[in-house]
């Protein structure tokens, strides 16, 4: 795929304040989910359940890496995980796609479970019987991968959308 038009690059977020003058950067969450889940369906529809959702989470791995580089450590790379998690968290909150919470960690290991409450993509969603965080699975990943320059699985244990009321996720190393 040598000729692509739309590989991803932070220029595609564009120049905000010039392109929205008046509507500035921010719109309704119904917006971000209606994007998502017709996405989502369109993918589902063509390529099945599995593959879509193999296309979702590299899409948010790519995304938290970019977040990352763009707006966690834009200004300096931050060596130490309970400064990265930190500075990840306010991010986060900064940009209303959660609250991020880490409630284990093993640095020895790099296992972690992390919550995250108020998700951008399922909080306030019905009982669906499943989990549907697949993208932020891999934006978690990304993130991790970012920091560390390590493969991760990242498995969303609870959700929204069976019945929880927040979002977490299993965090392990990628096994080789």
């Amino acid at each position: 795929m040598a000729n692509r038009q739309y590989e991803f690059s932070w220029d595609f977020i564009g120049d905000v304040e010039e392109g929205r003058p008046n509507l500035g950067n921010t719109t309704r969450i119904e917006v971000y989910r209606l994007f998502q889940y017709t996405l989502r369906d369109v993918l589902e529809a063509r390529y099945g359940t599995e593959e879509a959702d193999r296309i979702l989470y590299d899409a948010g791995y790519k995304a938290g890496i970019e977040f990352c580089r763009q707006v966690v450590e834009a200004e300096s790379k931050t060596e130490n995980l309970d400064d990265f998690v930190k500075k990840v968290k306010e991010k986060l909150l900064e940009f209303k796609i959660g609250i991020l919470r880490l409630e284990q960690a093993n640095a020895d290991s790099l296992t972690f479970i992390l919550s995250v409450a108020e998700d951008l993509d399922c909080s306030g969603l019905p009982d669906m019987g499943h989990a549907v965080c697949t993208y932020d699975e891999g934006f978690i990943a990304g993130i991790f991968h970012h920091h560390s320059g390590k493969d991760f699985d990242v498995k969303e244990i609870d959700c929204w959308c069976t019945g929880d009321r927040t979002c977490r996720f299993q965090v392990q190393p990628k096994a080789v």
